[in-house]
């Protein structure tokens, strides 16, 4: 009795300790990523399964070092950014991450809508689309940040449905294994494509300002002073580890899904993430549709949030405006005001001829060469002991994070490439 209350009580000090790190990495696996990782499992079969191994050092190295720049500076990436840096570099950011947090926005909610259409067929996709936006703006603007943390937080469960989804397939786990052990590379263009598209997909830069400026919201939000040290730092890290490799085991189990049902049903072309849903009907039957269906309108739910809410620190922090989840809606007006006009552009994508495909490609492309920059401050950030103290990085977080950087440029220049 006493190992089950100690286990019982293990447990929930750690899913108090979750946090930012968990809600930015179950946010990556967002509809749009989903139709990355669909397609992927769809065109390739079981050949893409290693990039998980690849990418989760990567992006958690990053996203560690974005959480101890927030933490140590006691602002967000942007602050720091203003702080330390020319202007011209804080604006370029800002013109690049715009339209691409814009256009990922349209994206999701394009997906969400097309998915409650598909399980309510006689409501239209549109109605959804505005229905989600209304309920996501109604959310962000009302709810108290420790109310919308915790309302994230058990969003991130829904993404479990898509552990559930292979099992009800049947499965050679044996060729799984050497597939994700085994990297597998196809020198042609659609496949490099799909390689940058997920490096793109799994290290995206608005997961950077959304990580530091969390870190900070956190300590606001507990109205005590925080000593930054050596076990804080480690139990941050713990979260982001944790949220970063729930990210890409979601990631995983969505290209083993698409990957066996779909490939292996002679459908390798999916292009949004209602076709998906709609392929694995026949293939693997009713339970695996409605699963992979409700598990797109929560991982909306959770990513718009976080999209849109990264996109308007940075303009705040840049523009040294009121901001923060932690304040009411008349003591941070701008801040909830870009959130609403962000979450309104996205939703107008679907009025205005550009289609939700089109859109992810176009994010894909400006997160793709903002990535590399980005990655390049945040590493001169954490080796600034200006900046940093005596909490600059290890040997280890540079390895890694000057991997990520090497990776992310070859993926831009090849990105560029592979459009030209």
């Amino acid at each position: 009795m006493t190992h089950k209350k100690d286990t019982s009580s293990k447990l929930s000090r750690f899913w108090k300790r979750l946090g930012p790190g968990l809600i930015t990495g179950a946010s990556d696996d967002d509809p749009s990523g989903i139709a990355t990782y669909s397609q992927a499992g769809a065109a390739y079969g079981l050949s893409t399964l290693w990039t998980a191994l690849l990418t989760f050092p990567l992006m958690a190295a990053i996203q560690e070092m974005c959480a101890r720049i927030g933490i140590v500076t006691e602002t967000g990436l942007t602050g720091t950014l203003k702080r330390n840096y020319p202007r011209p570099v804080l604006y370029l950011m800002l013109l690049f991450s715009f339209p691409a947090i814009v256009m990922n926005i349209g994206a999701d909610i394009a997906g969400m809508g097309a998915v409650g259409n598909m399980l309510f067929p006689k409501i239209d996709a549109t109605y959804f689309s505005v229905l989600f936006t209304i309920l996501l703006l109604v959310m962000i603007i009302y709810l108290p940040y420790r109310k919308i943390a915790s309302s994230l937080k058990y969003l991130c469960a829904i993404l479990l449905v898509y552990l559930i989804v292979p099992f009800l397939y049947k499965q050679d786990w044996l060729l799984i294994a050497k597939s994700t052990f085994i990297p597998t590379i196809t020198f042609d263009k659609t496949f490099l494509s799909i390689l940058v598209a997920i490096l793109g997909t799994t290290i995206s830069p608005y997961l950077f300002f959304w990580q530091a400026t969390m870190e900070v919201e956190e300590m606001k939000s507990k109205k005590k002073h925080i000593i930054v040290n050596k076990n804080l730092l480690h139990e941050i890290k713990q979260d982001v580890d944790f949220g970063m490799m729930f990210s890409i085991i979601v990631m995983w189990f969505i290209t083993l899904a698409s990957g066996t049902v779909l490939f292996n049903g002679g459908i390798h072309q999916i292009d949004t993430v209602e076709q998906a849903a709609q392929a694995l009907r026949p293939l693997a039957g009713e339970a695996a549709y409605l699963l992979f269906a409700i598990g797109i309108i929560g991982t909306g739910l959770l990513a718009i949030p976080v999209l849109s809410g990264s996109l308007s620190y940075i303009f705040c922090e840049t523009f040294g405006w009121e901001e923060g989840l932690n304040n009411k809606f008349h003591e941070a007006r701008p801040f909830y005001i870009i959130i609403a006009i962000s979450l309104l552009l996205g939703l107008s994508l679907n009025y205005i001829g550009i289609s939700p495909v089109k859109a992810l490609i176009y994010s894909a492309i400006l997160y793709g060469i903002t990535a590399p920059v980005l990655i390049a401050i945040i590493l001169h950030i954490c080796n600034n002991k200006k900046v940093m103290g005596e909490f600059t990085n290890t040997k280890w977080s540079n390895f890694f994070g000057f991997a990520a950087l090497i990776i992310m440029t070859v993926a831009a220049v090849a990105l560029l490439y592979l459009q030209a």
